[in-house]
């Protein structure tokens, strides 16, 4: 993509990401932007359907080179927006499928995936397509919550709250190389991690990443997914509300969008074969912060890859 894509001001233009194009043709393209409109699971404030959306139009404002990466992504790959996934907001399970069916189309094409959710339930087909392809994944996923519940609704196995029980329980994760960074907050007792630790993660919470520091924190993540490849999930909770108020699931006392973003920058050197970004919720967002922060954090993880 030729820097003229960065010459129209950012309240011009259609809002791809990144001012990139929109295209289904998969030949030549090093990553797809893949959007998934979906928040039915959410278990209180939705509206992260209108997520894709929003980080879409915020992304007009990222002009190109990353200062702090020194890499122009969009000038070293070819990236490309391919839309989003047609959801079925009254049926997780057609959506989950559609997920899937889109997302093996693009990765068993040899393009790595950036998916904007949508709530954290997408993570689960994602992560279905991914280990077809590769197998077991190492995973580092960034949350307020550990999202390891067995059921959040009665009777029903998939929510944004379980993902990640139905995916270690579908084997589609290394569980040797699973870490959960900032989980915080109240939850309904103390089996809520304990469960997360029995299923093989290994969680730094908020205090625990504040205490050791990001530099130890991003050394242990280093060294457990070392050599392997590596999903990247980033539920923008993770955040503190401060700076990320639009979120579905609000927890005080997350990191400040300086620390997320050193954090995501911290993973240079892993093997990353793909990664989400979820839980933007446009309806509680102010003055579109969390939408901004969102953008920038879909930069960084481009710029990795480039």
């Amino acid at each position: 993509m030729s820097e003229s894509s960065f010459a129209a001001q950012p309240y011009a233009g259609i809002a791809t990401f990144g001012r990139q194009p929109h295209t289904r043709e998969l030949n030549g393209a090093d990553v797809a932007i893949l959007g998934v409109p979906y928040d039915s699971s959410t278990s209180y404030r939705s509206g992260c359907r209108f997520g894709p959306r929003a980080i879409r139009e915020q992304s007009l404002l990222l002009w190109g080179y990353n200062n702090a990466q020194k890499v122009s992504p969009f000038q070293t790959l070819k990236v490309i927006d391919y839309g989003d996934v047609d959801v079925v907001p009254p049926d997780i399970v057609a959506t989950h499928k559609a997920i899937q069916d889109v997302a093996a189309r693009i990765v068993n094409a040899g393009v790595t995936l950036l998916t904007l959710g949508g709530d954290h339930s997408i993570s689960l087909p994602l992560l279905r397509a991914q280990a077809a392809l590769h197998g077991p994944v190492a995973l580092v996923h960034f949350d307020a919550h550990p999202d390891t519940w067995d059921c959040e609704y009665a009777g029903q196995p998939f929510s944004h709250g379980t993902p990640f029980r139905r995916a270690i329980d579908e084997g589609l994760v290394d569980t040797s190389a699973y870490v959960q960074i900032g989980i915080r907050g109240p939850t309904a007792g103390p089996q809520d991690y304990a469960d997360a630790l029995q299923l093989g993660a290994r969680m730094i919470t908020l205090d625990d990443a504040v205490e050791r520091g990001l530099p130890a924190v991003l050394s242990e993540v280093g060294s457990v997914c070392a050599g392997k490849k590596v999903y990247v999930t980033i539920d923008i909770d993770a955040v503190d509300p401060a700076f990320a108020p639009g979120t579905g699931t609000p927890e005080v006392g997350g990191f400040t969008s300086h620390q997320m973003l050193k954090l995501v920058r911290g993973l240079k050197g892993l093997n990353i074969i793909g990664a989400d970004l979820v839980e933007v919720s446009p309806p509680f967002d102010h003055s579109g912060i969390t939408s901004i922060l969102a953008a920038n954090l879909g930069f960084e993880l481009l710029s990795l890859w480039a």
